[in-house]
């Protein structure tokens, strides 16, 4: 039997392929079983310093992830000879991965495409598992899909389970269980109850902050660097563009340092008049990828130290948008900033250091499979590149 812990983008398409492959499977997950249009009411709350996007339940967060599908980190991950290629190619097809149909471009979409060329900047749709056959563009896609017209590690779950994985929710791992450098099992409370399963194999699919304190607790000291991949959301007023209702992040320009894709943020209003409803804001997101000087406290908690580089990237790339806003019409006199928030957590425990090319630790019989493992931050949409890794550990399991 193999124990996933987690049913995040990792844990979810690893327990789907291992149950299809009549391998024995048990996921245990911390959240809760939910419908996707609850999603965010299950948002993580860390130190009132850190403004960070997680959320705790079935599908972790991709239940509220705007379904982004961006290939990241090619490269880097040679170093470590590691080729995603043809699982990319099978995870694409898999899940329907596809730029928005003309139908399901807004208004405001539209204008940050259009605007972007003309200043020369090559966007592009961006790839997206979202059915527009499903969609109803209600703008909600950050707070759990009411249609539930995207993919979300809950499907893949959902399809584990069909195949006859076993799904624990509400289940927090309290340890791993350890002889002779090889894993054999966990402990996990449910209902105020510690139980022990036994398994030669456990992966680790609680995400970046959640695996990194598990990994602690048999003297692994991973987490004492992490990236979150910063972003900030600029806007300004164009009356009645209702930008907000849109599908969101439909639009991609990457840069050097930054990537951009319009996304509305609610709270770009009270920084421009209280006067200005939603339905008058677009806005870009700007995200960069991030130098890996944070850590995860002993209490979970997240701190992110910022260096010149981090804010350096971010002003480039909020200069930018800036342009592509004010070209597509935005009164320049309203232009402003959100806080800087983050949305990846990543990084805390990197292939090279804490696992190997198959995502196994020191310890026999123990993976990794999710964020934690990245090398670097990616600056983008990482939920792609952790499906990929997540299938190759998966037909390494199975071979």
């Amino acid at each position: 039997m193999v124990i996933i812990v987690g049913s995040g983008a990792g844990g979810a398409i690893l327990a789907m392929e291992l149950a299809k492959a009549n391998v024995p499977v048990t996921i245990i997950e911390k959240g809760k079983y939910i419908d996707s249009k609850d999603a965010f009411n299950y948002y993580d709350k860390y130190d009132d310093n850190v403004d960070l996007l997680s959320t705790t339940c079935v599908g972790g967060s991709t239940m509220v992830s705007m379904a982004n599908m961006v290939r990241a980190l090619d490269e880097e991950l040679y170093e470590y000879d590691i080729n995603l290629s043809k699982e990319y190619e099978y995870v694409e097809k898999l899940i329907k991965v596809h730029g928005l149909n003309d139908s399901h471009i807004g208004k405001g979409t539209q204008l940050f495409l259009d605007s972007a060329q003309e200043l020369g900047l090559n966007p592009v749709k961006m790839p997206k598992a979202i059915y527009e056959e499903k969609c109803v563009q209600c703008g909600r896609c950050a707070f759990g899909c009411p249609a539930d017209a995207k993919w979300t590690g809950k499907h893949f779950v959902d399809i584990a389970v069909e195949n006859g994985a076993k799904f624990i929710d509400e289940a927090e791992i309290s340890d791993l269980i350890v002889e002779d450098n090889q894993i054999k099992g966990v402990k996990f409370i449910k209902n105020n109850v510690e139980e022990t399963l036994n398994s030669d194999i456990v992966v680790l699919s609680a995400g970046a902050i959640g695996s990194a304190l598990i990994l602690r607790k048999i003297g692994i000291d991973a987490g004492r660097e992490i990236f979150f991949d910063p972003f900030v959301s600029v806007g300004g007023v164009i009356k009645d563009i209702n930008f907000n209702t849109e599908v969101q992040m439909g639009g991609l320009v990457v840069g050097k340092n930054f990537v951009l894709s319009p996304h509305f943020s609610s709270f770009i209003r009270s920084k421009i008049d209280k006067d200005i409803e939603d339905k008058d804001i677009l806005s870009i997101m700007v995200k960069t990828s991030d130098e890996c000087k944070g850590y995860i406290t002993d209490d979970g908690d997240v701190v992110k130290i910022n260096t010149i580089q981090d804010i350096r990237f971010l002003a480039e790339g909020a200069t930018t948008a800036g342009f592509i806003l004010e070209k597509a019409g935005v009164d320049p006199t309203t232009i402003a900033s959100t806080v800087y928030r983050g949305a990846h957590p990543g990084g805390s425990a990197p292939i090279g250091k804490f696992v190997d090319s198959n995502l196994e630790t020191e310890i026999k019989g123990l993976f990794v499979d999710d964020a934690s493992v990245l090398p670097i931050s990616p600056g983008k949409p990482p939920i792609l590149t952790i499906l990929a890794l997540s299938k190759r550990l998966a037909d390494y399991l199975i071979s």
